[in-house]
């Protein structure tokens, strides 16, 4: 917890989590991921469609984002959708009948 602010330092912005899911290749895999069922990163690799080096990178955001989970099985990672990530992503969307940039 950050004391100066009072907001958890795991904390994503509204308009960041949803820049992390933004990009093509992060929603593919977080939609691949999305039925909540553990899959290796091996598994992850025709989805995402690039490079294995890529495939970390973008692992990596959604995992800093706190959007998916990884556990170390021998050589290879498996891959989970946290159990919040889909609440976190309707939160970070505007409320219907709010202005933009006020608070909810």
């Amino acid at each position: 917890m950050n004391t100066s602010t009072g907001i958890a330092s795991t904390a994503v912005e509204p308009a960041a989590l949803l820049a992390v899911v933004a990009d093509p290749v992060r929603w593919r895999l977080l939609a691949h991921l999305a039925d909540g069922a553990t899959r290796c990163v091996c598994d992850l690799q025709p989805v995402a469609a690039v490079a294995p080096n890529l495939l970390s990178y973008h692992l990596r955001v959604l995992r800093e984002a706190g959007l998916v989970s990884a556990a170390r099985r021998g050589r290879w990672m498996d891959y989970t959708v946290t159990a919040d990530a889909s609440a976190r992503l309707r939160a970070a969307l505007p409320a219907v009948g709010t202005a933009a940039g006020e608070s909810r």
